[in-house]
């Protein structure tokens, strides 16, 4: 059974894909969040405020379906400059400590709107 969460505390979807699918009532799939914040449609400008705004996206999502990050285990980040890598993390950290989740960190050609982050994860209870 999947049922789509949708939060207009984080940016629409701007393709043909859910904010997050609830699969089964026990895993939250999280689509890659850009950093747009939803209230002014703008991107920050540095990847430091990118991965925040990137994260409070995540974040929002699993609210409305009543998750947190402290059930996220596994995260997919995008960097369009792998050299972003180091403030990336330093941001990241600040929202998983202790037992973080799985993660992996690559960098892609581009990312939608010009952005230079990309954050997805999945949550279970």
């Amino acid at each position: 059974m999947l049922k789509e969460i949708s939060t207009s505390r984080a940016p629409a979807a701007i393709g043909p894909y859910s904010q997050a699918i609830q699969a089964s009532g026990t895993a939250v799939y999280v689509s890659g969040q850009l950093p747009i914040d939803a209230k002014t449609g703008k991107a920050p400008a540095t990847i430091e405020e990118q991965t925040r705004q990137s994260l409070e996206n995540v974040k929002a999502i699993l609210e409305e379906a009543h998750y947190t990050l402290r059930d996220v285990v596994q995260a997919t980040v995008l960097l369009a400059d792998i050299n972003d890598f180091g403030a990336m993390n330093k941001i990241y950290a600040e929202y998983f400590n202790g037992v973080c989740p799985a993660r992996a960190a690559f960098q892609v050609a581009a990312l939608p709107t010009g952005a230079k982050v990309e954050i997805a994860v999945t949550a279970v209870k």
